[in-house]
This record gives structure tokens, C-alpha cells and sequence, in this order.
């Protein structure tokens, strides 16, 4: 049974009618790629104008005057190396925990099926309905006073990484995907006399390796534009993050410096998400299918 479209296949055909579909479809493309594309060309080249020129009304699209000192500027002024380099410790270390973490748990839930897994599952998911905002302050008090050692997480990386441990979401997305995972592999694999963690290890992996990649993002990215959180547990300024540091240090900064920090600050979640987009894409595609 053929589906009926907008346009029908004998219409399509016609050389009137290529023509209007290839025009409406590159208007509707090019229109979106300038909606998408248009802010990051605007903070590029606004780091590279004068601040008169920045300022200036109505704004300039093509600086008057190439100016590349702006990035040299933020680069040195703002201390960007050692505060990039605090933000990838932080996110590595959360990515690390969670994929471990994470993993373990849903693997659990999924094939070992423990005694009230069920309601396990249900009260993790039970934690998206809890707004962020409602747990910063109990999340605070805990790391300033981790129960039963009674440390302080502040001003170290574990306070980042121990809390992103606990991300329902990226659990249940693993879940799911172990749920369609095809039982007669896991099955052969046992008759051979492989233990559960030995399918986790040598079957189950291997085959996540779509839906590892999508949550691996994820777990980054969260880490790298998290906010509060990190101003709350850093309040040594050499230990923030690039997005504490470029607000912390923003005062008595010119606006070019600014943007050209912000633009710096960016590339590497720009560059992660192009090299790993056909593995985002067949995660999230893989993800949605029966396996």
C-alpha cells in the first residue's frame, strides 16, 4: 500500500516539478541553517571587532577592522588553559563514574532482575519530577558533610563527580536499550558457561555501544555547562570551571575579551558533538527500536 505525500510521485517527476521541490527544499534548508548558524558567526566576528564597534547602533555584520587580539587577550587574562583544563578533570572524572556507575545499575535492573526492581526503577524515575533547584541545598549540606566519614567534598572534583553518579535519565536510557537486547545471544552465552558479569563484559558492551556514546555525551556536556553547582562547591577560583571562571572574572573585562573567552570556551563541546554526531545519531536512532 503506497503512502500519498504532498506531492505525488507523477507530479515529482515532471521537470516542473523537480524544479519546485528542489527550490522550496533548499529555501527551507537555507533558512534554517542561517537561523542555526547566524549567532555563532555573530559571537566569532563580534570577538574580533574593536568595543566601539561592538557597541555600536545599528551593529556592523562584517568587522570594519580584523582584530585576532581578542582571543590572544582572553586567553592570557582570564587564565582559560587552567580553567579549561579543571572543567575536562571534572567532566572526565563524571563521565567515568556515571558510565560505571550507571551501567552496573541498569544492567541490574534489566537482566538480574533483583527483588523490587520495580519499585526501584520507579522511585529513580520518581527523582525527574524533583526540580534541580530543590536539591542544591540538601546536595550542598551533604558534600559539606559527608555522612558517616564526615569530609568535605568542597573544593574537589569529587564534588562534582559523586553527584552526576546519580543521573536517572542516562539510567533509564540504558535500561531500555539492555531491555531489547536479543535474550538468545545472552542465552548462548550463558549455555558456554559465561557468568553475568563476564555477558556484561564480553556481550552486552560490545552491543551498547551506540547508546554508551549518546549517554557519554550526555554525562559530558551536563558537566560542561553546569553552572550553580560548581560555584557552589568551588570557591577556591584557581579550582572553577570555565563556566564559573569566565563569569567570575568578567568584571573590568572588555566585551571583545568576553566573547572571545565565551567563543574559546565552546569549541570543544562544538568539535566533540562533530566527531561523534553519526554515533549520537545511531544511539538515539538505536535506542527507539526493537532490537
Amino acid at each position: 500500500m503506497s503512502t500519498r505525500t504532498l506531492i505525488s510521485p507523477a507530479a515529482l517527476a515532471r521537470p516542473r516539478g523537480k524544479a519546485v521541490y528542489w527550490t522550496v527544499f533548499a529555501a527551507v534548508v537555507g533558512l534554517f541553517a542561517v537561523a542555526f548558524l547566524f549567532p555563532v558567526y555573530w559571537m566569532v566576528t563580534g570577538a574580533m571587532k574593536s568595543p566601539d564597534e561592538v557597541a555600536r547602533t545599528p551593529p556592523t555584520l562584517v568587522p570594519h577592522h580584523w582584530h585576532l587580539g581578542g582571543y590572544r587577550d582572553a586567553w592570557d587574562l582570564m587564565q582559560l588553559p587552567q580553567h579549561l583544563w579543571n572543567t575536562v578533570v571534572q567532566a572526565a572524572g563524571a563521565w567515568a563514574f556515571q558510565l560505571v556507575f550507571c551501567t552496573a545499575a541498569a544492567y541490574a535492573l534489566s537482566k538480574l532482575r533483583p527483588a523490587f526492581g520495580k519499585v526501584i526503577l520507579g522511585g529513580i524515575l520518581a527523582t525527574l519530577m524533583v526540580p534541580a533547584q530543590a536539591l542544591v541545598v540538601p546536595k550542598y549540606l551533604t558534600a559539606a558533610d559527608l555522612p558517616l566519614i564526615h569530609t568535605s567534598l568542597l573544593n574537589d572534583p569529587l564534588g562534582i563527580w559523586l553527584p552526576a553518579v546519580a543521573n536517572a535519565f542516562n539510567l533509564y536510557l540504558l535500561k531500555r536499550f539492555f531491555d531489547q537486547l536479543p535474550r538468545d545471544v545472552l542465552e548462548a552465552a550463558e549455555i558456554d558457561g559465561a557468568g553475568k558479569l563476564r555477558i556484561l563484559w564480553s556481550v552486552v558492551l560490545p552491543m551498547s555501544r551506540p547508546v554508551l556514546g549518546v549517554v557519554s555525551i550526555f554525562a559530558l556536556v551536563a558537566v560542561w555547562q553546569d553552572f550553580l553547582w560548581p560555584l557552589m562547591v568551588f570557591s577556591d577560583t584557581d579550582k572553577q570551571p570555565i563556566s564559573v571562571a569566565l563569569v567570575q572574572l568578567s568584571q573590568n573585562i572588555q566585551l571583545t575579551v568576553l566573547i572571545a573567552a565565551m567563543v574559546i570556551a565552546s569549541v570543544p563541546m562544538v568539535a566533540l558533538f562533530l566527531v561523534f554526531q553519526r554515533h549520537i545519531i545511531a544511539g538515539i536512532s538505536a535506542g527507539s527500536t526493537k532490537g
